[in-house]
């Protein structure tokens, strides 16, 4: 147990210095995600979207599906028919399907392991970072990203959201780059807008979860807490007038 926790510091560190270094290179603000740990439902469709578009590509090493199904409120049977691909057990974590050799040819190596980016990135530039995918014909794989630039992946939920275009503004000096000012979707998805957002929303909220499934309980146990502790202040008020009341 303490070299699983160790292991973890270990790649959250790592993943905050990435963070850290590649921060200079992103650009645009991020948008408020707005997501609900609280809402079962909408972490359940997020584990469902993120299982068919994410999964082949990005693994989930520090999330079990056992552990999944007791905390989305779902039985081991619709989370092995219905969200593990992979086929494997019900005990082991949520792995990548995409074999190293196809990663290194197609995006230069392996995609990272999901399961801390809402740690270390925040939800609101993971729901950001899925809005922001734009046509890049000067990219190896035809997408850019406004928020990640040169990000090196494709727009996995393009069919949903549909094909957007850059809008650029002026060069800040001669020869420069023209920033990207903003994003015009120019080919409907098989999603309005407002559907799309609750889709990204969903993903958001389920990564949210899968960098600590023990906020849940801990979000449940906090209430009880609070209860506990308005109780036993109601009972030291008692306590205290009956000690007091005979004293002028």
């Amino acid at each position: 147990m303490t070299d699983h926790w160790i292991v973890r510091l270990a790649c959250a560190a790592a993943l905050l210095l990435a963070s850290t270094l590649a921060g200079a290179a992103e650009g645009g603000k991020t948008l408020q995600a707005g997501n609900d740990l609280g809402d079962r439902a909408s972490l359940q469709r997020g584990a469902q979207l993120y299982m068919n578009y994410c999964s082949g590509c990005h693994a989930l090493k520090y999330l079990r599906y056992s552990r999944m199904a007791q905390d989305l409120g779902l039985s081991e049977e619709e989370v092995m028919n219905n969200l593990n691909f992979a086929g494997v057990p019900i005990g082991e974590a949520v792995p990548v399907t995409l074999p190293k050799a196809d990663a290194e040819k197609w995006f230069g190596k392996m995609p990272p392991d999901l399961s801390l980016i809402s740690k270390v990135r925040g939800s609101d530039w993971v729901y950001t970072y899925l809005k922001s995918f734009y046509l890049d014909p000067s990219r190896p794989l035809g997408w850019n990203n406004a928020l990640f630039p040169n990000a090196s992946m494709p727009n996995p939920l393009w069919e949903m959201q549909g094909l957007q275009h850059a809008v650029h503004g002026k060069p800040e000096a001669p020869g420069a780059d023209a920033p990207v000012t903003g994003l015009k979707v120019v080919q409907p998805g098989n999603l309005d807008p407002g559907q799309y957002d609750q889709a990204v929303r969903d993903i958001t909220n389920f990564l949210e979860y899968a960098g600590e499934p023990a906020a849940l309980k801990r979000q449940k146990l906090g209430v009880w807490v609070i209860l506990f502790l308005a109780l036993l202040t109601f009972l030291a008020y008692l306590l205290k007038k009956e000690y007091w009341k005979d004293v002028h």
